[in-house]
Formats: C-alpha cells, structure tokens, sequence
C-alpha cells in the first residue's frame, strides 16, 4: 500500500560520495580497493566519481573489503536512483503542464476524480494516472491520433471539446471496470429491451438502478457519467475487452428520454461493429449518419411504439 505524504527529498547525493570518504578514512585508495573487491579500477573510480552505479555484486565485495553491509549501500544506492528518477519526471512534467490546462481540474478534484496536489505539478500527474497515461504525448497518442484502434476506434481532434469528452469517456470506462458482469448474451439483452416499458420505477433515480442490474445479467455493463463544463454528451456506446458499455449521462430530464438514449445505445451494440465507438450528440469526424438513424429508429420501436 502507497502511504500518503510521503517525504521524497530533492536531492540525494551518489553512495560513491561514502565510499570515497570510507576509503579516505583508511587510508586506501581505489586501486587497492580494486585489488581487494577483485573489481576493474576504472569501474571503482567510476562510482567514486557518481559515474556508475553499485551492483548488488558489488555491495556483497564492499561488505567484505569495508566491514559496511551490503544493504547499506543498495538502500543508498536505490535512493540515489529514485530521486534521480523522480527529478526526470518532474522535468518531463513539467512540459505537460499546458496541456493540463485544458482540463476542469479543479472541478475533477471537488467531485473525487482526481486527488488534490499541492501545486499544478503534482496535478497535472494525477490527472495523467486518471487516464493511465505517462506523458500528454501518450493521451494524444490514444484520443487524437487512433494509434490504438482495438480500443478507441474515432479520433476526438475534431469535436469541440476533446478534452472534456476524453475526461468523460474516460469516467466511464474506471466507472464500467468496478462493475462485475456475466459474459455478454445477446439473446439475454434483447430481452432485456423488449421489456424496457415494463420496468416500474418508484423514483427516477430507480429505472437506472434497474437497468443496470438487468443488463448487467445479460453481460452489458451500464454507468451513469457525471457531465463536466459545458459538456452536452449524453450518451456512449463502445465495447471494451469484448464486454459492451452502455455510458449515459446524469442530467436526463425524465425517465422517457433515459429510456431513448438508453436503447438507441443498445442498437449500436446490437446492429454495429465491436471496433465502432458512438457519441452522441456530438460531431465527430468518425460518425455515421446511416449508423445514427438505425438507432434512432430502433429505439422509436422500443420506446414509443410499446
């Protein structure tokens, strides 16, 4: 378990910086110590000078040779190259900094999507591990560039707002793997659609709750997304490691128009490609007018006609 608040100082000095005190202390210079660790003098030299590392080979003949445990200078060593490595990715943080800016941030970490960082760094690196990402190269990479079509099969580059669609999307996606669910049948959630206008709802928070939990049965997982900003997506459908996502919003005004988006969705799983990702209410280069009216009419069979 990572424990909160740790401390991780911002300088850690090379273990060669010991040795070297070490071997100053006896009175033996690297030459000799090489002779007794039975290690190459240029490698020893090395180290002193903060130019290589200590190998846990090296530690073992450095207790040997000074009497100091080998894990001494493996802890000093591994703190070395964890600080090290920490300062190279705050650097590369660093130049991710304007691409976070375009994100509602602030409004992430007041609903709990994000943890709270004391400045924009230590935010901008929350919001990367949100989107289980390394760099902004790599979300351009995914939501910009279709270099992962298996997955995102459309390119955001050209909606009006890519980022709070990704944030979305995203949402949906941590929201559907929390969700356990049998193995998709088809057969199972055309049963489920055909019995939509049967539903009885005490309230209307209840018809999503019961949606869920019989769809979820017929291996089709289905979340409620809050919508950030300005936002005017309501609905996503998309199918992640062969198991359909039915993503709606949770600004539905009634339990009519819930029950339209919700089945226009399904007629996407049902008559469209696992590949395809659909969004609706939203202009994206990747969209299919053909595709959208199918939908459209099929949930008008459903809804309406019932």
């Amino acid at each position: 378990m990572v424990k909160q608040n740790q401390y991780f100082p911002q300088t850690v000095s090379h273990p060669g910086i010991d040795l070297s005190e070490k071997l100053n202390e006896l009175g033996m210079g690297p030459k000799e110590f090489a002779l007794r660790t039975g290690k190459p003098e240029k490698t020893i030299s090395a180290i002193i000078k903060g130019n290589s590392s200590i190998t846990p080979d090296m530690a073992i003949q450095f207790e040997n040779a000074l009497k100091i445990p080998a894990n001494y200078w493996l802890t000093r060593q591994y703190h070395f190259d964890e600080c090290l490595t920490r300062n190279v990715r705050k650097k590369l943080l660093s130049k991710s900094l304007t691409w976070a800016k375009h994100f509602p941030i602030e409004e992430m970490i007041k609903i709990g999507w994000l943890n709270d960082g004391k400045n924009m760094l230590e935010k901008t690196s929350e919001l990367l591990k949100f989107f289980g990402v390394s760099n902004h190269a790599a979300w351009e990479r995914f939501y910009l560039k279709q270099q992962l079509k298996v997955a995102f099969s459309i390119s955001l580059a050209h909606t009006k707002d890519p980022y709070l669609i990704s944030v979305w999307l995203r949402k949906g996606e941590l929201q559907a793997a929390e969700l356990q669910t049998n193995y998709y049948s088809e057969k199972k959630f055309k049963i489920v659609l055909s019995e939509i206008n049967s539903i009885k709802t005490k309230n209307p928070n209840d018809l999503f709750e019961k949606l869920q939990i019989v769809c979820l049965e017929a291996g089709v997982k289905v979340v409620q997304t809050k919508s950030l900003g300005k936002s005017s997506m309501n609905g996503s459908a998309r199918w992640i490691n062969n198991t359909p996502l039915i993503q709606l919003t949770e600004s539905f005004k009634s339990n009519d128009s819930l029950k339209y988006i919700f089945c226009h969705e399904a007629a996407h799983i049902l008559l469209h490609g696992k590949k395809d990702v659909f969004l609706e209410n939203i202009d994206y280069s990747a969209k299919d007018e053909q595709k959208e009216r199918e939908a459209d009419e099929f949930s008008r069979k459903l809804t309406i006609n019932n």
